[in-house]
């Protein structure tokens, strides 16, 4: 039997390499990534109002916090107050860049604005343990704003990929200080012992500052998706170079920074096995990415070509990104985006609409 025109395409399509072949122009590639970044932004903040909205005064029994907290865990609280601390200028530095983009520019001031919350939430950590007093604190912070940080790359799609590896990598300090105050014993072999650093309140609070890091890096996960799938080569090379440079911001201007990290090591909160494993490879697998070292091998094997026109397009010959990933993660981004519009009506008169960046044969383009 042979077969007809629409099975033919269809088994066309199934076997057609998921890459990004580069039809749509890039001046409609952008419009299409930034109506994404706005709607996306909007969708973030109805959710963040809903489920997130928390006081770092009202929602913590600051009260019930233990008195004598551990040097490490003084160390700690200590350490994640000071990067804090540069909030303003994580904000500031970063809106020069991404101020052209609507969504990406309100985004950070949601973003600016929670981060703020969790400053004074670990400032409140260290009142209400009576690690530090206020009058060593207001001395300390101002002695931590004297110094400004600035950002690594004057360039937006760099520090987006920075900004995806520093939320996980604060993510994954949290949840590991929350596990290291948790529990009143601690097991070491056939021998159990008080665990020293517990408190039930600082695991309450790192639980919940948590959480606000894991709805951060999901959006940078998303805003960085949009880009790969509608600007892989470029992204690729920004994330490459990330990887190869990434630090943890502030590290080099907060005075006692060799203490906190030196604790956040000991205590196996935070260090290089928890970077390769839980936060680079973590990323890499949310990005379509098989790994760091075939992600070098892709960028360094990609190139232009000329097309028939004498244009200049990109090839695919990055075999680490998994393309088809992509592309399910963007149209399910943009579903979600068509639902919530939907919802307020505002489909009907801005909607977000996803166009592939090579659309499927079908019937009527046979």
């Amino acid at each position: 039997m042979t077969p007809n025109i629409h099975e033919v395409t269809a088994e066309i399509e199934q076997d057609r390499p998921r890459v990004a072949p580069g039809i749509l122009s890039r001046a409609e590639r952008t419009r299409l990534a930034e109506r994404a970044f706005l709607g996306l932004y909007r969708w973030y903040t109805e959710r963040s109002q809903t489920l997130r909205n928390w006081s770092p005064d009202r929602d913590i029994e600051w009260r019930s916090a233990r008195r004598d907290p551990s040097p490490e865990v003084v160390a700690i609280l200590q350490g994640f107050f000071a990067v804090e601390q540069y909030t303003p200028d994580y904000v500031g530095q970063i809106m020069k860049l991404v101020r052209p983009s609507h969504g990406r520019s309100q985004y950070l001031l949601r973003w600016g604005a929670e981060e703020e919350k969790h400053s004074d939430l670990w400032r409140n950590a260290l009142l209400f343990t009576r690690a530090r007093s206020r009058e060593w604190l207001e001395e300390y912070m101002g002695s931590l704003r004297n110094s400004e940080w600035t950002v690594g790359w004057e360039d937006p799609l760099r520090m987006l990929f920075y900004q995806i590896i520093q939320e996980r990598a604060t993510q994954v300090n949290y949840l590991n200080f929350g596990l290291l105050v948790k529990g009143e014993t601690v097991t070491d072999g056939d021998v159990t012992r008080p665990n020293p650093h517990h408190d039930p309140v600082l695991q309450h609070a790192a639980r919940t500052i948590a959480i606000d890091e894991g709805a951060h890096y999901d959006f940078f996960l998303e805003t960085a998706r949009v880009f790969l799938y509608y600007f892989p080569v470029e992204s690729l090379e920004a994330l490459a170079d990330v990887l190869k440079h990434f630090a943890m911001p502030a590290m080099d201007i907060i005075p006692d920074y060799d203490r906190f990290g030196e604790a956040i090591y000991r205590t196996a909160i935070y260090g290089p096995r928890e970077y390769s494993k839980d936060v680079v490879q973590v990323a890499l697998g949310k990005l379509g990415i098989e790994g760091r070292k075939a992600l070098e091998n892709g960028v360094r094997l990609s190139r232009q070509v000329p097309e028939a026109d004498g244009r200049m397009r990109d090839t695919a010959l990055f075999g680490s990104l998994d393309y088809g990933y992509i592309e399910d993660a963007v149209t399910r981004l943009f579903t979600r985006i068509h639902r919530y519009e939907a919802k307020y009506g505002l489909d009907q008169v801005a909607p977000t609409e996803f166009v592939r960046t090579c659309p499927p044969l079908g019937p009527d383009r046979a």
